[in-house]
């Protein structure tokens, strides 16, 4: 199923969101520079009342932040990695295992280190303020498109 969504709705999509997919520990995010992947991870930690300021962790890789509804967050940005082996050095593979919810920008950097339920979530421009999402939680069965 793909939904649309605009600064608007954006919140009401974000808390539709971990409705139906807060079993899922990984969350990782598709899209080109632009998509909306911050802004939705933004909204999302909204919803989950995190208190802390929520930004992109690009020069950080992981910023982790306290949710009053999900304890433990890390925000992950995985840009500027190079490979596998520097996503383990900097510390991404603990985060992954923890347990706590793990947002994560730019997955495809390394993508080997996602385990397999983790929830796919691609994002793309459909114009200036809206975005289009679909999700993918790796059972072919229950794929949403």
């Amino acid at each position: 199923m793909t939904v649309n969504f605009s600064r608007e709705n954006i919140l009401q999509v974000a808390g539709d969101m971990w409705q139906n997919h807060q079993q899922h520990k990984v969350w990782a995010f598709f899209g080109e520079m632009g998509a909306g992947k911050t802004t939705f991870i933004h909204a999302l930690c909204d919803v989950l009342q995190v208190k802390d300021a929520v930004s992109s962790p690009t020069f950080a890789i992981v910023n982790e932040y306290k949710s009053g509804m999900a304890g433990s967050i890390y925000h992950m940005d995985w840009y500027r990695l190079k490979d596998e082996e520097e996503a383990i050095q900097a510390g991404i593979e603990d985060c992954l295992l923890s347990g706590h919810l793990c947002l994560v920008e730019w997955p495809g950097k390394a993508p080997g280190l996602l385990p397999d339920d983790t929830l796919r979530i691609y994002l793309s421009l459909v114009d200036e303020n809206t975005r289009s999402m679909y999700t993918d939680t790796g059972d072919a069965q229950s794929s949403e498109r």
